[in-house]
């Protein structure tokens, strides 16, 4: 057990090692569906969806990269190369520690590459093995796999440990203000898990905040700082409010992506574990993702006094209205999801586990299609 309370466990069979990338290639392929039923039912926008959908993508090609490097996970290959390492008790997904050393790896990815021989001239010193030696090449897939991962990784687009800020222009509401849609993600740390931050600010700056050399940065370094899933949103929005006068931050949003649940790959407890054990699905249609959305609204503008002459525009967050939970939540609401296969869902549906009526479920059915219930 780490210091962190996670339960770190290497994929050492490959055959279990390959089921497990598959699985999250197809979850993280119905993502971008579930963003798209989410803005049919209003509950995002457009530009939204597409950002959501983007991550997604960024989500499967790290999986594609990992899968790449671990493909022979198992095998003889010449050297000790370890196993993918997951967190089973909780996220069950990678350790953030896959991810650093990925990123690590990206760096160097073009000498590694100019270092090797071509993928042609590793298949053809494969088959000069099987049919001379009469023997399985194992060095050599190798070989060829990390050249695969070292591809992955120089094609970019990946979902890193940090993914910095994007500041996308909405349009001006007069001469001196104008709006804007920051999005930006983390791999968070302490739980292991993707995390997708929005927000919608109004700028009211003598220069566009993305071409502004000074701000700009700031701010970037600023959101990347605060970036923490133990951080409620109405203390990341107040002390961006505070630092940046010319800055109004009106909506901040945070998804959650994950748990990911799993009778095969992870040990969480809990209903959701009781009913994938009772649903006895198939291979690869044995799983749940957890999806977790919390937005923070400003409910209106004060003004306080910066000096003798001058004023600057202080938001005020409206929190969650109803039994108290505003201060507690730090949002003004939170919307708790689930993805899951038909199976899973039937028995989800059938027992009716506790604490589930106010969670919106996402059934992935045949096809890929998926449906809200």
């Amino acid at each position: 057990m780490s210091e962190t309370g996670v339960d770190p466990s290497g994929l050492t069979d490959r055959f279990a090692s390959r089921r497990y990338f598959r699985k999250f290639e197809a979850i993280t392929g119905h993502l971008g569906r579930v963003a798209a039923v989410m803005e049919a039912d209003d509950g995002l926008s457009r530009e939204e969806v597409k950002i959501l959908a983007r991550y997604g993508t960024m989500l499967t090609f790290t999986f594609r990269a990992l899968s790449m490097k671990y493909l022979l996970v198992g095998r003889d290959t010449g050297r000790f190369f370890g196993s993918l390492a997951i967190d089973r008790r909780e996220s069950g997904f990678p350790m953030i520690a896959e991810l650093l050393t990925m990123a690590n790896d990206a760096q160097q990815a073009r000498g590694h590459l100019d270092g090797m021989p071509t993928a042609e001239q590793l298949k053809d010193q494969m088959a000069r093995v099987i049919i001379s030696d009469q023997e399985l090449p194992t060095k050599l897939q190798f070989a060829l796999s990390q050249r695969f991962y070292y591809e992955e990784l120089l094609r970019g687009e990946l979902f890193w440990a940090q993914n910095h800020p994007v500041c996308q222009w909405q349009g001006n509401i007069d001469e001196r203000r104008r709006r804007f849609l920051i999005h930006w993600a983390v791999y968070d740390s302490q739980v292991n898990l993707p995390v997708i931050y929005l927000m919608e600010l109004e700028d009211t700056g003598k220069v566009a905040l993305p071409k502004d050399e000074r701000r700009w940065p700031e701010v970037n370094a600023h959101l990347m700082a605060q970036s923490l899933g133990g951080l409620k949103l109405v203390t990341i929005a107040q002390g961006f409010d505070e630092d940046f006068a010319d800055l109004h931050p009106k909506r901040l949003r945070r998804f959650h992506l994950g748990p990911m649940y799993s009778s095969a790959f992870t040990d969480q407890s809990g209903p959701l574990r009781a009913v994938l054990d009772e649903a006895r699905a198939p291979e690869g249609q044995d799983w749940a993702l957890a999806w977790t959305a919390e937005t923070l609204q400003s409910e209106r503008v004060r003004e306080e006094r910066t000096g003798w002459f001058s004023n600057v525009e202080r938001e005020v967050f409206l929190l969650d209205p109803f039994g108290g939970r505003g201060a507690e939540t730090g949002a003004t609401r939170t919307e708790r999801a689930i993805i899951l296969p038909q199976r899973p869902y039937q028995v989800l549906s059938e027992t009716n586990p506790p604490g589930f009526a106010d969670v919106r479920k996402f059934v992935v059915g045949a096809g890929g299609r998926v449906l809200r219930y």
